[in-house]
């Protein structure tokens, strides 16, 4: 593997540690090298904190080191003020006179203009490194801001007969088709997105909390969507564990478009990425208006025979795993 590449790989491996917590920034890792030693490194930190190069340059134990390193970044070094100062112009403040970039950043604000400043100040800048793989992991942050909506990833359970729930059921609560390994790995995923969404029918019948008790991290912002006003306050969804945004015809046209006027509203609402866990309907409404990124796909040893059948879709599988007697396929839309 050549230099940079090895670098910049570990510049990856390294920001999945701010998966969850960064959004809506994007989770950028940083490595600094001299001499063929890794001297620093550091990722984005949790919303308002320091950016993955400032944690990288503040890593670094010697700085006189950084006027003869390289410093790797996954993203294009920002060059506006937000929460933080331009990480481009601590580069240049630290004189480190080679910097090594996996992708352009898309946004408006930055958008060439950090790798811009870099080079008048002198730097010897290199861009591309790894760059399908670095625009694969901010796929969350390209997809807000080149496609003005959150990456949306569908997810279910069906059984092996493929339904998602049965004709009836006693209680309102779910009827559990996977095992509980893989319920917690869902509410892992929980605490990796920025958003989870279901549908009025799904509320009504399972009182779901959408939290991630059964995971460490921060719970998801909820999304309802209730047409009619029928979700009453002291439903789950509602209570005061994490913020609920319930979707009303006074927010948006249920007769067409759905799914592209929650991704509007979503939009506004800066949320980067979203779970789509239903039912059936809603599912399907994004599936058919083509507005999904990704399909995780549980099927259980179950069968119901009858009931609610699982959402019709194509898209290209991608992983298949095992979870003990659970099957597990992921799937992205091409």
């Amino acid at each position: 593997m050549k230099t940079h590449e090895f670098y910049i790989k570990r510049c990856i491996e390294i920001a999945k540690n701010g998966l969850g917590a960064t959004r809506p920034n994007p989770m950028v890792g940083s490595v600094i090298v001299h001499n063929n030693k890794i001297i620093g490194e550091g990722f984005t930190s949790s919303y308002g904190g320091n950016h993955a190069e400032v944690n990288a340059i503040n890593s670094v134990k010697h700085k006189n080191l950084l006027k003869e390193a390289t410093i790797y970044v996954t993203l294009e070094p920002c060059s506006h003020y937000g929460k933080t100062p331009p990480c481009s112009d601590l580069i240049i403040k630290h004189q480190i006179p080679n910097v090594v970039i996996g992708c352009l950043d898309d946004n408006i604000l930055v958008a060439g203009k950090g790798i811009e400043k870099l080079k008048n100040a002198g730097c010897q800048v290199t861009v591309g490194v790894l760059e399908d793989e670095c625009k694969t992991h901010h796929k969350r942050f390209f997809t807000f801001h080149n496609k003005k909506r959150p990456y949306i990833i569908l997810k279910w359970a069906e059984t092996g007969d493929g339904f998602i729930a049965p004709e009836t059921k006693d209680k309102q609560k779910p009827v559990w088709i996977t095992n509980t390994f893989s319920r917690q790995l869902v509410h892992k995923w929980r605490a990796e997105e920025q958003a989870i969404l279901v549908g009025t029918n799904t509320v009504l019948q399972d009182n779901p909390s959408l939290t991630t008790r059964n995971w460490t991290g921060k719970h998801p912002i909820r999304v309802v969507l209730d047409a009619k006003n029928k979700l009453s306050k002291d439903l789950a969804v509602f209570n005061n564990e994490a913020r609920t945004i319930s979707i009303t015809k006074s927010d948006i046209y249920f007769s067409e478009q759905v799914a592209q006027q929650i991704c509007e509203l979503l939009y506004q609402e800066n949320i980067t990425s979203i779970i789509i866990e239903g039912g059936e309907k809603t599912l399907q409404t994004f599936i058919d208006e083509n507005l999904w990124d990704e399909a995780r796909i549980f099927t259980g040893n179950a069968t119901f025979k009858n009931g609610t059948k699982a959402p019709e879709f194509s898209g290209r599988l991608i992983s298949e795993k095992q979870i003990i007697n659970d099957t597990l396929k992921v799937y992205t839309n091409d």
